[in-house]
């Protein structure tokens, strides 16, 4: 009995004009040169509701961001869809993706979110720094052998996430949601705060 190919769909999202932001369209573009049989690749600024429709047409998702904190060079962690309250569908975060794809596509794909440590976001510019670059150079070495022998599952860390995306709750702009999501609930004052302190 042959078994049909696993379709696999490599997301890359992030925004390149903002240094290590970068790091997940990177990591796209270099597993697209490959040309690997079965994967797909894709890369943008966020991800939106069309991401979910695309993640039901694949057996298995790797979603690629960078990682504001946590561990270098990168970490790989099953998503569990869980649907979380937004202020709108035009950005999502990863396991929303995941609810998304399932309840609105019929998606049954295996999900991956592949958090890349990065390390400068806070300036204007296309570029990773040094030791972005490195990370990315090892996440996509372990990336590729991994969906060649059929290992993602080996690769993958145990447990929830605990790391810092850019994109948080769903966007570049999920600073600003967050902080005024948590000011709107606590009744409190909005104050800016780095990411990973939010």
């Amino acid at each position: 009995m042959r078994h049909k190919p696993r379709r696999v769909l490599v997301l890359g999202y992030g925004n390149p004009g903002r240094g290590d932001d970068g790091l997940g369209p990177a990591l796209a573009s270099r597993i697209e040169a490959l040309g690997l049989p079965g994967v797909t690749v894709d890369a943008d600024y966020q991800l939106v509701v069309e991401d979910a429709a695309a993640a039901a047409e694949h057996d298995v998702v790797v979603l690629a961001d960078a990682a504001v904190t946590g561990p270098a060079p990168f970490r790989l962690q099953r998503l569990e869809p869980r649907r979380r309250l937004g202020f709108s569908t035009h950005s999502l975060d990863p396991a929303s993706l995941v609810a998304l794809s399932r309840e609105l596509f019929g998606g049954e794909e295996v999900c991956y979110l592949l958090a890349v440590r990065g390390y400068q976001f806070d300036r204007f510019g296309e570029g990773l720094s040094p030791a972005a670059q490195a990370n990315l150079d090892a996440a996509v070495e372990a990336l590729v052998a991994a969906l060649r022998t059929h290992g993602l599952e080996a690769l993958a860390s145990p447990g929830e996430a605990g790391w810092d995306v850019p994109h948080g709750i769903g966007g570049p702009v999920s600073l600003l949601t967050r902080t005024v999501a948590e000011t709107v609930t606590a009744g409190g004052t909005a104050r800016a705060c780095p990411i990973d302190e939010a």
